[in-house]
């Protein structure tokens, strides 16, 4: 029972275009702008000091990656 109003819960919000499943990301765009842009001329460790954390700048960096990728393949 619980299971079926979860789920028809979610198809309702579903139908609202800004809907987004999950957690919100913790860190906003600018901060992870940031921390990429440091990473010109500092280390991984230096700028996980000063901002966020090594997985996170991973993750950021790899997405952009894939990003930029896609604009060339365009």
């Amino acid at each position: 029972m619980i299971i079926d109003r979860t789920q028809e819960g979610k198809a309702i919000a579903r139908l609202n275009p800004n809907y987004r499943e999950g957690r919100k990301p913790t860190n906003k765009k600018a901060q992870l702008d940031h921390a990429l842009s440091m990473l010109v001329s500092h280390s991984y460790n230096e700028v996980m000091e000063k901002t966020i954390s090594k997985s996170k700048l991973i993750r950021a960096m790899n997405k952009r990656k894939v990003k930029e990728a896609e604009k060339i393949s365009k």
